[in-house]
């Protein structure tokens, strides 16, 4: 079955304040994992007291941010007036909807940062939905086979996250502290995703380094994990998502028309997204549609 998984190399990108990332998702190879729809690992990360991240104001449509924050702290505004600290251990989850406007900065006298930022799309049914904003200081946490495991989103083995999902998905942060060997029980209706963060790991069989992605199709039971002492992973999964959607620049949307609509909104000022206020620096612009005259 081995030549079913598909291996997904990162590219570098570049986050506000010249923060590089490895982006895995989306890639030629892989568009979706479930509903998940966009990976970013930033970090580990340190620089001087004063620099460190800092993203201007900038748009979502049709999906939910996500931020696994493993160091630092950063601070996240929205046009809804939430102002919420993120820290190592919590999620940040921003349910855009039909538009909503944040930013994000490292606060002062930080030096460090690590994280996970990823996206969901929102289906149909729901991508019109009023914007909201959630943080979740307290998730499930276990340990398992020598590693130590938190679920950041979904159900699994028995437990249950509090984040606020609109599709059948997971999301669950591996760390060894130690070597750890463990075969974890898989959903064969749903495809996953394993990607090392820091570290290298074996997963299937398959020796993998750090920011590649092994992605697994639909009908795998189970998941044999190896993980050496300090490695950390990121597994993430879900049901096939099921309809098309166009991810371009920060939207998501069902359709060009609507991402094409949302640009002219956006360069606008549209009260569609409203104001983030507390930020001093400029708004991001959006670059032109490519298909839109």
């Amino acid at each position: 079955m081995t030549d079913t998984f598909t291996r997904i190399p990162a590219r570098t990108a570049e986050i506000g304040g010249g923060v590089p990332v490895a982006r895995m998702l989306p890639s030629r190879h892989r568009r979706t994992i479930g509903a998940w729809c966009f990976l970013d690992h930033a970090g580990p990360a340190r620089f001087a007291a004063g620099q460190g991240l800092r993203v201007g104001p900038h748009p979502h449509t049709g999906l939910q941010t996500f931020t696994w924050m493993l160091e630092g702290e950063v601070l996240h505004r929205d046009s809804l007036g939430n102002e919420q600290v993120i820290r190592a251990g919590q999620v940040n989850l921003m349910t855009a909807g039909r538009g909503i406007a944040h930013t994000e900065e490292s606060v002062a006298g930080e030096t460090r940062l690590h994280t996970a930022q990823l996206w969901i799309a929102l289906p149909a049914r729901v991508a019109g939905m009023a914007p909201r904003f959630d943080h979740y200081p307290d998730l499930p946490r276990w340990s398992e086979g020598g590693a130590e495991a938190v679920l950041l989103a979904g159900a699994f083995m028995g437990r249950q996250s509090p984040v606020l999902v609109h599709t059948p998905l997971v999301g669950v942060d591996w760390h060894a502290p130690r070597d750890a060997a463990l075969t974890l029980a898989l959903d064969p209706a749903f495809e996953y995703g394993l990607v090392p963060l820091t570290g290298p790991a074996t997963a299937q069989g398959q020796a993998l380094a750090a920011d590649e992605l092994l992605y697994l199709p639909p009908g795998a039971g189970t998941l044999r994990l190896e993980l050496p002492a300090g490695t950390r992973a990121l597994l993430i999964g879900g049901a096939p998502f099921g309809e098309d959607i166009t991810i371009w620049w920060n939207f998501v949307g069902h359709g060009k028309p609507y991402i094409a609509q949302a640009q002219r909104d956006w360069q606008a000022h549209s009260e569609r997204f409203g104001e983030v206020r507390g930020f001093d620096g400029p708004r991001i612009e959006a670059p032109p549609v490519p298909w839109a005259p």
